[in-house]
């Protein structure tokens, strides 16, 4: 009697451990070895997508576009702000989408990293400048810097030789600057050469562009003006609510018409166009090309 008791709790265990183990989720997808861990050298099965966006690539694709010359990164910061009644508060990270591109494809040799979506706006407490306004992120400026540190340490760890820094927004520039200076001083190797590049942030220079393309603006006051309006349409018009100020009879700014679109679509290209030869102009003269 005392061995069936016996066998009958061994029985036991063994049952409740196999219901233990059937309740055990199954391992997520790509947890084996040969997943996590693939061949460096693996070719490429599939034609590569044709993009200078890092974050829209397989790790092949890049691998094989590093190999190819693409071996300089663009790390640009835009921010999250209010920027007057139209605009999204993504505009510098909308307009980013626009010009980084631009800037990529006339280089001919980069890749765009993801873009820095939260910068310096202000303190946040008590909150000052943006941060006074619904909506804004702001970062402090060590924050700011530490990200900036390990995105290029991050970049330079896996392969890029020359890092770009351009911002797109004031508060943006004095920690680019200082991120680049330090890495600099750190990298003595050779393996990667770091540069922040201010001529990128030139509004007053593309303003003045503008009015030689015929765009004459009066202040109206606003955080607003029609350089950026036009950039961000060409990225998407819903970014500046044409529509909506369509409706209300407000569709211009700074007493500039922004009808018809296609018209100020294509002044916004002309205008990506134009900062991105600029850029491009700066970074070639940063890194002695």
């Amino acid at each position: 009697m005392r061995a069936f008791n016996t066998g009958l709790k061994i029985l036991c265990c063994l049952c409740c451990l196999a219901s233990l183990t059937c309740m055990q989720p199954a391992p997520p997808p790509g947890s084996s070895p040969e997943a996590t861990s693939p061949d460096p050298n693996m070719a490429r099965p599939i034609d590569a997508h044709d993009s200078v966006f890092i974050e829209e690539l397989t790790w092949l694709e890049v691998r094989d576009a590093q190999r190819a010359g693409k071996t300089t990164a663009i790390i640009a910061t835009g921010g999250v702000e209010m920027n007057g009644p139209y605009l999204a508060t993504g505009k510098h990270n909308y307009v980013l989408r626009a010009t980084t591109e631009a800037i990529a494809r006339q280089l001919g040799n980069a890749l765009v990293a993801p873009i820095v979506a939260f910068v310096p706006e202000g303190d946040i407490e008590p909150p000052t400048g943006h941060m006074r306004y619904p909506g804004s992120i702001s970062l402090t400026q060590a924050t700011f810097k530490a990200l900036l540190t390990d995105i290029a340490a991050s970049l330079r760890a896996t392969g890029f030789t020359r890092i770009v820094l351009i911002g797109d927004s004031g508060g943006n520039q004095q920690g680019m600057k200082e991120v680049a200076a330090e890495l600099s001083s750190k990298w003595k190797d050779g393996k990667t050469a770091i540069r922040f590049i201010p001529e990128y942030y030139d509004y007053p220079g593309l303003a003045k562009w503008l009015e030689g393309e015929g765009i004459k603006q009066v202040d109206e006051g606003l955080h607003d003006d029609y350089a950026i309006t036009s950039q961000m349409m060409t990225v998407d018009p819903t970014l500046v609510r044409m529509q909506e100020r369509e409706a209300k009879g407000k569709f211009s700014i700074n007493s500039v018409a922004l009808a018809p679109a296609e018209k100020t679509i294509a002044m916004g290209r002309k205008a990506v166009e134009w900062r991105a030869r600029i850029t491009v102009e700066a970074i070639r003269k940063a890194f002695g090309q």
